[in-house]
Protein backbone atom coordinates (compact mmCIF):
# COMPACT_ATOMS: atom_id res chain seq x y z
CA UNK A 1 0.00 0.00 0.00
CA UNK A 2 1.73 3.30 -1.09
CA UNK A 3 1.44 5.52 1.63
CA UNK A 4 3.36 7.58 4.36
CA UNK A 5 2.97 8.28 7.90
CA UNK A 6 2.90 11.78 8.64
CA UNK A 7 3.75 13.13 12.07
CA UNK A 8 0.89 12.39 14.44
CA UNK A 9 0.58 8.72 12.74
CA UNK A 10 -1.90 9.10 10.40
CA UNK A 11 -1.37 8.18 6.73
CA UNK A 12 -1.02 10.58 3.94
CA UNK A 13 -2.94 10.58 0.59
CA UNK A 14 -1.66 9.00 -2.06
CA UNK A 15 1.01 10.64 -4.05
CA UNK A 16 1.85 13.35 -1.51
CA UNK A 17 5.61 13.59 -1.38
CA UNK A 18 7.42 13.72 2.23
CA UNK A 19 10.80 13.84 3.50
CA UNK A 20 11.29 12.03 7.05
CA UNK A 21 14.38 11.79 9.15
CA UNK A 22 17.43 13.54 8.59
CA UNK A 23 17.11 14.40 5.55
CA UNK A 24 13.75 16.03 5.89
CA UNK A 25 15.13 17.95 8.79
CA UNK A 26 18.31 19.17 6.33
CA UNK A 27 15.42 20.29 3.87
CA UNK A 28 13.78 22.50 6.04
CA UNK A 29 16.73 23.99 7.15
CA UNK A 30 17.79 24.72 4.14
CA UNK A 31 14.46 26.12 3.11
CA UNK A 32 14.56 28.31 5.95
CA UNK A 33 17.98 29.49 5.72
CA UNK A 34 16.50 30.47 1.98
CA UNK A 35 14.11 32.63 3.11
CA UNK A 36 16.06 34.06 5.43
CA UNK A 37 18.37 35.18 2.96
CA UNK A 38 15.65 36.45 0.56
CA UNK A 39 14.47 38.41 3.65
CA UNK A 40 17.65 40.18 4.58
CA UNK A 41 18.17 40.88 0.86
CA UNK A 42 14.81 42.86 0.63
CA UNK A 43 15.60 44.60 3.75
CA UNK A 44 18.52 45.81 2.58
CA UNK A 45 17.83 46.80 -0.53
CA UNK A 46 14.04 48.45 0.92
CA UNK A 47 17.17 50.19 3.45
CA UNK A 48 18.78 51.76 0.37
CA UNK A 49 15.76 52.88 -1.21
CA UNK A 50 14.72 54.65 1.85
CA UNK A 51 17.66 56.11 1.96
CA UNK A 52 17.90 57.73 -0.90
CA UNK A 53 14.54 59.41 -0.24
CA UNK A 54 14.94 63.04 0.46
CA UNK A 55 15.35 63.83 3.76
CA UNK A 56 15.91 60.49 5.23
CA UNK A 57 19.76 60.59 4.62
CA UNK A 58 20.12 62.45 7.79
CA UNK A 59 18.57 59.98 9.71
CA UNK A 60 20.68 56.81 8.58
CA UNK A 61 24.01 59.12 7.78
CA UNK A 62 26.81 60.04 9.72
CA UNK A 63 28.31 63.28 10.95
CA UNK A 64 31.56 64.34 11.35
CA UNK A 65 32.49 65.74 14.58
CA UNK A 66 35.64 68.48 13.83
CA UNK A 67 37.03 68.70 17.55
CA UNK A 68 40.90 69.86 16.30
CA UNK A 69 42.21 72.48 18.79
CA UNK A 70 43.33 75.80 17.40
CA UNK A 71 46.75 75.96 15.30
CA UNK A 72 49.75 77.49 17.50
CA UNK A 73 52.44 79.61 16.26
CA UNK A 74 56.31 77.83 16.70
CA UNK A 75 57.84 81.08 14.98
CA UNK A 76 58.39 83.70 12.19
CA UNK A 77 60.85 83.86 9.08
CA UNK A 78 61.84 86.87 7.47
CA UNK A 79 62.00 85.88 3.67
CA UNK A 80 65.05 87.38 1.61
CA UNK A 81 64.67 84.96 -1.62
CA UNK A 82 63.34 84.98 -4.63
CA UNK A 83 61.19 81.71 -5.40
CA UNK A 84 62.04 81.55 -9.73
CA UNK A 85 60.90 78.40 -10.24
CA UNK A 86 58.46 75.25 -8.85
CA UNK A 87 57.70 72.09 -10.36
CA UNK A 88 55.23 69.19 -9.35
CA UNK A 89 55.97 66.22 -9.58
CA UNK A 90 54.39 62.66 -9.11
CA UNK A 91 55.90 59.14 -8.80
CA UNK A 92 54.61 55.79 -8.03
CA UNK A 93 56.48 53.79 -4.72
CA UNK A 94 56.26 49.83 -5.13
CA UNK A 95 58.62 49.05 -1.94
CA UNK A 96 58.47 45.82 -0.74
CA UNK A 97 59.96 43.98 2.35
CA UNK A 98 60.57 40.63 3.51
CA UNK A 99 61.98 38.41 5.93
CA UNK A 100 64.64 35.83 4.26
CA UNK A 101 63.01 32.76 5.61
CA UNK A 102 59.49 33.11 5.83
CA UNK A 103 56.99 33.02 3.27
CA UNK A 104 55.57 36.70 2.23
CA UNK A 105 52.13 35.43 3.57
CA UNK A 106 53.80 34.68 6.96
CA UNK A 107 56.09 38.00 6.97
CA UNK A 108 56.25 40.95 4.29
CA UNK A 109 55.11 43.89 3.32
CA UNK A 110 54.21 45.16 -0.01
CA UNK A 111 52.87 48.70 -0.66
CA UNK A 112 52.36 50.79 -3.89
CA UNK A 113 51.71 54.49 -2.90
CA UNK A 114 51.36 57.23 -5.79
CA UNK A 115 53.23 60.53 -4.45
CA UNK A 116 52.50 64.03 -5.53
CA UNK A 117 54.46 66.67 -4.42
CA UNK A 118 56.45 70.07 -5.25
CA UNK A 119 59.47 71.27 -5.66
CA UNK A 120 60.34 75.23 -5.39
CA UNK A 121 63.92 76.69 -6.62
CA UNK A 122 64.87 80.17 -5.11
CA UNK A 123 68.25 82.53 -4.83
CA UNK A 124 68.95 83.91 -1.73
CA UNK A 125 69.15 87.18 -2.08
CA UNK A 126 69.29 87.82 2.11
CA UNK A 127 72.86 87.70 2.63
CA UNK A 128 74.55 89.78 -0.14
CA UNK A 129 76.92 92.41 0.72
CA UNK A 130 77.97 95.64 -0.87
CA UNK A 131 80.56 93.49 -3.03
CA UNK A 132 77.34 91.93 -4.38
CA UNK A 133 75.90 95.11 -6.28
CA UNK A 134 78.19 97.65 -8.12
CA UNK A 135 76.75 100.65 -9.90
CA UNK A 136 78.88 103.35 -12.05
CA UNK A 137 78.78 106.78 -11.21
CA UNK A 138 76.20 108.07 -13.38
CA UNK A 139 73.93 104.88 -12.45
CA UNK A 140 73.21 104.09 -15.82
CA UNK A 141 74.92 100.25 -15.50
CA UNK A 142 74.42 98.35 -12.51
CA UNK A 143 76.58 94.90 -11.83
CA UNK A 144 75.02 92.09 -9.85
CA UNK A 145 76.88 88.93 -8.67
CA UNK A 146 74.62 86.59 -7.24
CA UNK A 147 74.76 82.52 -5.68
CA UNK A 148 73.43 79.85 -7.43
CA UNK A 149 69.43 79.08 -6.83
CA UNK A 150 69.10 76.24 -4.57
CA UNK A 151 66.24 73.46 -4.25
CA UNK A 152 63.75 73.75 -1.66
CA UNK A 153 62.56 70.85 0.36
CA UNK A 154 60.09 68.40 -1.43
CA UNK A 155 56.45 69.11 -0.38
CA UNK A 156 53.65 66.37 -0.31
CA UNK A 157 50.37 67.04 -1.51
CA UNK A 158 48.32 64.91 1.04
CA UNK A 159 45.63 65.69 -1.34
CA UNK A 160 47.04 64.13 -4.44
CA UNK A 161 49.11 61.15 -2.60
CA UNK A 162 47.21 57.92 -1.98
CA UNK A 163 47.98 54.47 -1.17
CA UNK A 164 47.11 52.32 -4.16
CA UNK A 165 47.69 48.62 -2.80
CA UNK A 166 48.97 47.67 0.63
CA UNK A 167 49.69 43.63 1.23
CA UNK A 168 51.26 42.25 4.60
CA UNK A 169 51.91 38.92 5.71
CA UNK A 170 49.73 37.77 8.88
CA UNK A 171 52.49 38.89 11.72
CA UNK A 172 52.81 42.02 9.94
CA UNK A 173 49.02 42.22 10.26
CA UNK A 174 48.98 41.45 14.40
CA UNK A 175 52.09 44.01 14.27
CA UNK A 176 49.71 46.56 13.24
CA UNK A 177 46.96 46.28 15.41
CA UNK A 178 49.05 47.04 18.45
CA UNK A 179 51.16 50.25 16.16
CA UNK A 180 48.93 51.40 13.52
CA UNK A 181 52.19 50.82 11.58
CA UNK A 182 53.52 54.71 11.47
CA UNK A 183 56.42 53.34 10.25
CA UNK A 184 55.35 51.55 6.92
CA UNK A 185 53.78 54.87 6.15
CA UNK A 186 56.69 56.83 6.49
CA UNK A 187 58.82 54.69 4.27
CA UNK A 188 56.65 55.26 1.13
CA UNK A 189 56.62 59.07 1.89
CA UNK A 190 60.09 59.74 2.76
CA UNK A 191 61.10 57.30 -0.58
CA UNK A 192 58.72 59.42 -2.51
CA UNK A 193 60.26 62.86 -1.23
CA UNK A 194 63.49 61.45 -2.29
CA UNK A 195 62.39 60.33 -6.02
CA UNK A 196 60.46 63.80 -6.36
CA UNK A 197 63.75 65.74 -5.05
CA UNK A 198 65.91 64.36 -7.54
CA UNK A 199 63.89 64.45 -10.61
CA UNK A 200 63.94 68.37 -9.62
CA UNK A 201 67.55 68.40 -9.70
CA UNK A 202 67.53 66.59 -13.52
CA UNK A 203 64.97 68.66 -14.85
CA UNK A 204 66.70 71.80 -14.70
CA UNK A 205 64.82 73.88 -11.63
CA UNK A 206 67.56 75.65 -10.48
CA UNK A 207 68.61 77.04 -14.03
CA UNK A 208 65.47 78.07 -14.79
CA UNK A 209 64.97 80.07 -11.56
CA UNK A 210 68.17 81.79 -12.12
CA UNK A 211 66.76 82.53 -15.77
CA UNK A 212 63.97 84.05 -14.01
CA UNK A 213 65.43 85.76 -11.47
CA UNK A 214 67.83 87.56 -13.89
CA UNK A 215 64.71 88.39 -15.93
CA UNK A 216 63.07 90.08 -12.80
CA UNK A 217 66.10 92.40 -11.94
CA UNK A 218 66.32 93.62 -15.16
CA UNK A 219 63.47 94.78 -15.41
CA UNK A 220 63.23 95.73 -11.73
CA UNK A 221 66.40 97.87 -12.28
CA UNK A 222 65.72 99.30 -15.82
CA UNK A 223 62.33 100.65 -14.05
CA UNK A 224 64.59 102.41 -11.97
CA UNK A 225 66.38 104.30 -15.03
CA UNK A 226 69.55 101.96 -15.29
CA UNK A 227 70.03 101.09 -18.69
CA UNK A 228 72.42 98.04 -18.43
CA UNK A 229 72.00 95.31 -16.15
CA UNK A 230 74.32 92.71 -16.02
CA UNK A 231 73.50 89.87 -13.55
CA UNK A 232 75.69 86.51 -13.11
CA UNK A 233 75.83 83.65 -10.59
CA UNK A 234 78.57 81.64 -8.28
Amino acid sequence: MDTHANDTGAPAPRGTPRWTGRSGRTWRWAARGAVALVAVAALLLLAGRLLALPGLGDVFGTRTHDRTGPAVLKSLRDMSRFEGAAGDYQVVVDLERDAPFLPDAVRGTRTLYVGAGSVAAYVELGELDERAVSVNADRTEAVLRLPHATLGTPALDPGRSYAVSKQRGLLDRLGDLFSGNPEGEQAVQKLAVERIGGAARDSGLTQRAERNTTLMLEGLLRSLGYERVSVSYG
